[in-house]
């Protein structure tokens, strides 16, 4: 007998029951759901794929389209299409026709606007040296010079206008409903799966419902604008709201203050960085908009962008793309440097309270008395530039010989025929590579396969990567999709958005390892990200179409240009998060590079894998859609189409509704997912 059966049973120490984990077997399933899918696509495909030509409506258009006449024959005598949306829409037109005339077209019988560029580029750096300091100053001083040196002078300031308008619009709305929600659960429980839906949808689904209230305009892009830009301002005013100290506002409370003056002196000022974050994010979005408004003729850069695209002509998209990154790179630093200045200067507040002695008060007041001055000074040289502007011809308006635009649209479209010719073996042998190895293969087993194998297959994957949950709103979502008639379109974009994604996600394991693992890669690469992060979306497709041309595969290249800087991130964010025990341990084993990455990191990572998959997603889908346009067909080719061809402007609302239930669908099986492995 062995010394441990020699113990007194009596004498063991008690553990808990411990029960393991019940394995899930998620692959498994996988596997089988697949290979049912693919049986079943073998003997019945090309049978009850609800496929339909292009032009044909069903009655869900049809009354759409009744809808549309409605309210468009509601609008000359109904008080609220004429009273109320008439009013909005006759004072925005009027509030973007005057700032227009003051800064960028002709005034009434004045041939040049009251304020040339001259005047408006001294004002310009002028508040932006007040507000955001000497390197913004002169960020926005070149932005503004480009602006007129590039030849799109009038363009470029209408695109200011209605983005501008639209974060103050945002302003006056999502800040007091940030409050409201921080405030009050209940508010907030009511009004954030509203923003949750909201930022699901991609913003080409804004367009037509917006369209058919208020028609092509000023007014539409300005709405449309303030719809997409509201909901991170609202969310990030709530969280800055919600962050202040309790114990502050427990110290604030016990000295008798009232709500609002809780508000006024304690919350809002310390939430005040975080919110003008919120202002950063709100404005970037905003011209993201205001640049895709361009379908519904709202004024700006993105309508030479789209006219440029239309005609396949890449140096004159290139441009205006170009100075739309300028301005998006202006807006952002501008932002962030306000919001960076804000939180100096509460630190500087908190110092000058701390140490008041005399040496302090004099080192921080002689910056301030240096800044008046220079201030004092602008004052004198801005008052100048816009006499000048006002006076002088040359001055207020940009004159057509000193512009290089032109010169600069020929020159690339010489180089991207140059490039282009040298590499258009390589570019082809990858697009056939991707096309035939998995877009074609994809494509045809999703859209080929009956209706009614695809949708209890894509239920059956929803609960076996996220539960129960994911599941009911999946068949809800499908329900949505196949009752407005676009089934098939749909599984056509979601084989896109799936292989984009895919590559994406290749792309940011790649790159995200290589920067979690390598410093200077990390410090390198980055920064680069931040600035790609800052584009709108409507400019991947400039280069996109240059190399691979109007194709599906363009719009997928440039939903991955677009997703691959957030996926990037998040991959290189968890591999930054193992733990640094772990790692000495594998390596403390003898584990190679490869296995350290293979069994460690990617392992240990897979919450950020899994979330980057999600981001990735919805980023990939808000391209797709867009680069209907240029090839990728579908569901956002029938929302562009129904825009601008008034019989099938119906399906193109129904094409944005099945566009949002794609996106819901996607989204929550995602986050499901990532939940799970959370647990």
């Amino acid at each position: 007998m062995s010394a441990l059966g020699t113990l007194d049973p009596a004498s063991k120490e008690e553990q808990p029951l411990v029960v393991p984990e019940k394995k899930r077997r998620t692959g498994l399933k996988l596997a089988v759901i697949l290979a049912v899918w693919l049986v079943g696509w073998l003997i019945f495909r090309g049978t009850g794929t609800l496929s339909q030509p292009f032009a044909q409506l069903n009655g869900f258009d049809t009354w759409l389209n009744h809808i549309r006449d409605n309210i468009q024959a509601a609008s000359l005598t109904n008080w609220f299409f004429h009273g109320v949306l008439g009013q909005v829409s006759t004072f925005v037109n009027w509030l973007v026709t005057q700032a227009g005339q003051w800064i960028s077209h002709p005034a009434g019988v004045r041939p040049v606007p009251q304020i040339g560029w001259l005047g408006v580029l001294g004002i310009a750096t002028w508040v932006t040296y007040l507000v955001a300091g000497v390197r913004s100053t002169v960020l926005v001083a070149v932005s503004f010079f480009l602006f007129a040196w590039l030849g799109f002078w009038a363009s470029s300031m209408d695109l200011l206008i209605v983005t501008a308008i639209a974060v103050v619009a945002s302003l006056l709305v999502g800040i007091p409903t940030g409050i409201v929600m921080a405030r009050s659960r209940t508010v907030s429980g009511i009004i954030t799966p509203i923003l949750d839906a909201m930022q699901t949808m991609p913003s080409f689904c804004y367009l037509l419902p917006i369209f058919m209230l208020f028609g092509p305009g000023a007014t539409c892009a300005v709405v449309l604008t303030v719809i997409y830009s509201l909901p991170p301002l609202v969310r990030i005013t709530e969280h800055g709201i919600r962050s202040v100290s309790p114990t502050t506002i427990e110290a604030a409370r016990s000295l008798g203050v009232t709500r609002s003056q809780l508000l006024r002196q304690v919350q809002l000022p310390m939430a005040r960085r975080t919110i003008v974050l919120g202002i950063n994010q709100c404005t970037l979005a905003a011209l993201s908009m205001a640049v895709i408004a361009a379908y519904v003729n709202g004024p700006g850069l993105g309508i030479d962008v789209l006219s440029a695209l239309n005609a396949l002509n890449v140096g004159q998209a290139a441009v205006p793309g170009l100075l739309i990154v300028v301005m998006a790179i202006m807006l952002d630093r501008t932002t962030t440097a306000v919001s960076e200045r804000t939180g100096r200067r509460i630190v500087q507040i908190g110092r000058t309270v701390a140490r008041p002695g005399l040496l302090g008060r004099v080192l921080s007041i002689n910056p301030v008395l240096r800044r008046r001055i220079a201030l004092c000074g602008g004052v004198l040289v801005v008052a100048m530039m816009i006499y000048l502007s006002r006076s002088q011809l040359d001055y207020a308006k940009f004159q057509d010989s000193w512009t290089v635009g032109g010169h600069l649209s020929t020159w690339i479209n010489d180089v991207t025929n140059n490039v282009v010719s040298h590499i258009d073996k390589v570019t082809l042998e990858f697009k056939n590579a991707v096309s035939y190895g998995a877009l074609n293969p994809l494509q045809n087993v999703l859209a080929n396969s009956p209706w009614w194998l695809v949708a209890p297959i894509i239920l059956a994957l929803s609960f076996v990567i996220g539960g129960l949950r994911p599941l009911v709103i999946s068949a809800v979502c499908e329900g949505v999709i196949f009752g407005v008639g676009l089934w098939n379109d749909a599984m056509v974009t979601l084989t896109s958005v799936l292989v984009a994604t895919a590559l994406t996600m290749i792309l940011a394991i790649i790159v995200g390892v290589w920067m979690g693992r390598n410093r200077r890669a990390e410090v390198l690469v980055r920064p680069i990200l931040d600035a790609f992060q800052t584009i709108p979306p409507f400019v991947y497709l400039v280069p996109a179409l240059a190399l691979f041309g109007p194709t599906r595969f363009t719009a997928i290249v440039a939903g991955i240009a677009y997703a691959a800087p957030i996926a990037i991130k998040l991959v290189t964010d968890g591999i930054l998060g193992v733990p640094e025990t772990i790692i000495e341990a594998a390596r403390s084993n003898g584990v190679t590079s490869w296995q350290m990455i293979r069994k460690v990191q990617l392992p240990m990572a897979r919450p950020s894998l899994v979330l980057a998959a999600n981001q990735g997603l919805l980023y990939v889908l808000s391209m797709v859609v867009i680069g209907g346009m240029v090839g990728a067909g579908s569901l956002g080719y029938i929302v562009v189409s129904g825009s601008v061809q008034g019989d099938i402007f119906g399906k193109g609302v129904a094409a944005g509704i099945a566009i949002i239930a794609l996106g819901i669908m996607l989204d929550r099986i995602a986050k499901s997912a990532v939940d799970r492995q959370k647990s």
